[in-house]
């Protein structure tokens, strides 16, 4: 396998990096308006948690059946999930469309799309007595489900941002905690590698006495699933007081650590189940997320991340050789 820093070191290099980032953009890019219509399940998981329960029927029902769905009238709907007109055109412009015709023809276009000849998806709850086999291939839907969700979801624009501070910033401190405190130090340790000072806490009060050292011109970024855990929330308030950039990544864009990061980054998660805890899915959008960023950084700083990457293979390279 090429390592990463090959890839990076060298013109015809560059321009397949450009290349890929092109592809990307095209893929994943930030459109205006309404989401596509790929991007309305995606939606319905990740804002339905903090709907009303009038709301998340509302979502429920065009997330479950959007041919069904988009034959309905607003009455109908309203009609169909024991609510109100009101409350569905509430719930469509939550999902990002202006009005429920707009909601409409997203569900009539998700419907053709699902009747092109996609399989059928699988039922992805697992169960104590399933075999290892089911195991994987329930592991593996969810995972892929998470990940095209999240891409399908990430506001590019808001990647941008933080991609810019991210590669301008004299000092980053990355927070988490359990889980989250892993991506925290996964996303620490690549930007090390490029040349950036760049540190991972985890614990609260280390976390709270380094955010209080940030200026401007320095970059803090908090990773909570849910958007709300205290430890994460308390340094990146210190820090968005002491004039940092701030930056959330998180599976609940109307939780508490909005109202301090200047750029936020919504994660999608799969249903959570007995066996599969929020933990492992929320892990898999937020590696996602963190990815993007590194590799929108490399981008930005591409004359000192190219050789800055080369040194640390060459360093370690004696350690991988037999």
């Amino acid at each position: 396998m090429v390592p990463l820093c090959a890839l990076l070191t060298t013109t015809l290099k560059r321009k397949y990096l450009s290349q890929v980032t092109q592809h990307v953009k095209e893929t994943f890019g930030q459109q205006p308006g309404p989401p596509a219509p790929a991007a309305l399940a995606a939606k319905v998981r990740t804002l339905a948690p903090s709907m009303t329960r009038s709301m998340q029927r509302v979502a429920e029902a065009v997330a479950g059946d959007p041919a069904g769905c988009a034959a309905l009238t607003v009455t109908g709907l309203a009609e169909l999930t024991g609510t109100s007109e009101a409350t569905v055109v509430r719930t469509a412009r939550l999902l990002g469309y202006p009005g429920y015709r707009d909601l409409r023809l997203a569900l009539a276009g998700l419907a053709a799309q699902q009747q092109s000849g996609r399989a059928p998806a699988i039922t992805t709850d697992i169960a104590v007595d399933d075999p290892i086999a089911d195991v994987v291939a329930k592991l593996a839907y969810d995972e892929q489900q998470t990940l095209a969700d999240t891409a399908a979801g990430l506001d590019t624009a808001q990647l941008g941002a933080a991609v810019t501070a991210l590669a301008g910033a004299r000092r980053i401190d990355v927070y988490g905690v359990g889980a989250s405190g892993l991506v925290a130090q996964d996303l620490t340790q690549k930007l090390l590698r490029i040349g950036l000072i760049a540190h991972a806490h985890s614990d609260p009060h280390l976390a709270v006495t380094n955010a209080v050292q940030l200026r401007g011109g320095d970059v803090a970024l908090a990773i909570t699933h849910s958007g709300s855990t205290g430890d994460v929330i308390e340094p990146l308030r210190v820090a968005f007081e002491h004039g940092a950039t701030t930056v959330a990544i998180t599976g609940r864009p109307d939780g508490p650590v909005a109202q301090y990061a200047d750029h936020l980054l919504t994660t999608s998660t799969a249903r959570e189940s007995e066996l599969r805890p929020a933990a492992m899915s929320s892990r898999t959008g937020q590696l996602l997320v963190v990815d993007c960023l590194f590799v929108g950084v490399a981008q930005r700083t591409y004359e000192t991340a190219a050789p800055a990457l080369s040194a640390s293979y060459e360093a370690l390279a004696h350690r991988h050789r037999r």
